[in-house]
């Protein structure tokens, strides 16, 4: 490893985006990941700075700009200085609440609308 580049495989360890340097291998021998537009099928590719890595995640597909290229894998702060994430915003369906929200009416009532419920039931 020369201090420009790095193995493919390893920054993806590094930057956090795979559990195992393993898993980071596999993906690259099975040729899901594009450096710079290329088709990587190799773990062993050499990454430098300035290359933008496409590779599947789960159910999305991410774009990363490779900012720096690391020395170790550290923490979730310290791999994000790592990369620029140039994938596009996920779409969210219409009509769904944002995460953490809900609907008026729907699911479990809340503690102040069960608190307002026993001030109704009692009054009768």
């Amino acid at each position: 490893m020369t201090a420009e580049h790095v193995r493919l495989d390893k920054w993806l360890w590094f930057a956090r985006f795979l559990k195992s340097r393993t898993l980071a291998a596999h993906l690259c021998a099975q040729g899901r990941v594009r450096v710079s537009g290329r088709v990587v099928s190799k773990p062993s590719q050499m990454l430098g700075v300035g290359d933008v890595l496409t590779f599947p995640l789960g159910p999305h597909v991410r774009v990363i700009e490779v900012i720096a290229l690391g020395q170790r894998r550290g923490p979730a702060e310290e791999a994000r200085t790592l990369y620029r994430d140039l994938s596009p915003p996920e779409p969210r369906a219409a009509g769904t609440p944002a995460p953490g929200g809900r609907e008026a009416g729907a699911g479990r009532p809340t503690k102040a609308e069960r608190r307002a419920i026993d001030r109704l039931m009692t009054r009768g």
